[in-house]
């Protein structure tokens, strides 16, 4: 059985994270994930950093910004199937079943549908949503803090509404 770390242990260490990542040492800049999209696609499609401005400010960011999610993608994976041994992979997750269908383009529509709202929602507030949520949130910007809110509030109204409710889902 594996023993749930300390809600107190997981914010100490996001601290240092963060601290890490601005330091000069570190990446010196807020972490996010976005900045890596352009930095990747420049590479894929052989983009000009002279014809394309953006790709010159993203180059540095970008780069570690790929090691960064390539690091989570594997080290879920190998927490998921090593050490907690839930991995599973699915399309169609058994909550999605239970509260609201079985089918299968219904789940990726509102899937692609919630993502697209929720990167829209985070480019207006002017960032990413990890960035928002990660960087923009530990140094107090305005801007992050009602991002969150936002989301948060969007989530608990969405829930209520999309998912079915009552005593007859639960047998």
């Amino acid at each position: 059985m594996i023993r749930k770390m300390p809600w107190w242990l997981g914010g100490i260490l996001m601290a240092g994270l963060l601290l890490f990542a601005f330091s000069h040492i570190g990446a010196s800049r807020p972490i996010g994930a976005s900045t890596y999209v352009p930095y990747f696609a420049g590479i894929l499609f052989n983009l000009d950093p002279q014809e394309y401005p953006y790709l010159q400010e993203v180059n540095n960011a970008g780069a570690w910004e790929g090691v960064m999610l390539l690091g989570a993608l594997f080290g879920g994976f190998i927490t998921s199937v090593f050490i907690t041994k839930t991995f599973k992979f699915t399309v169609m997750p058994a909550g999605w079943k239970k509260y609201k269908n079985d089918s299968v383009l219904s789940r990726l529509f509102w899937s692609f549908l919630g993502g697209f709202l929720l990167i829209v929602g985070a480019r207006l507030a002017g960032g990413c949503t990890s960035g928002h949520f990660l960087s923009g949130m530990s140094q107090g910007a305005i801007s992050s803090m009602i991002f969150g809110g936002v989301v948060l509030i969007t989530v608990l109204v969405t829930g209520k509404l999309f998912y079915k409710s009552g005593a007859e889902n639960d047998r």
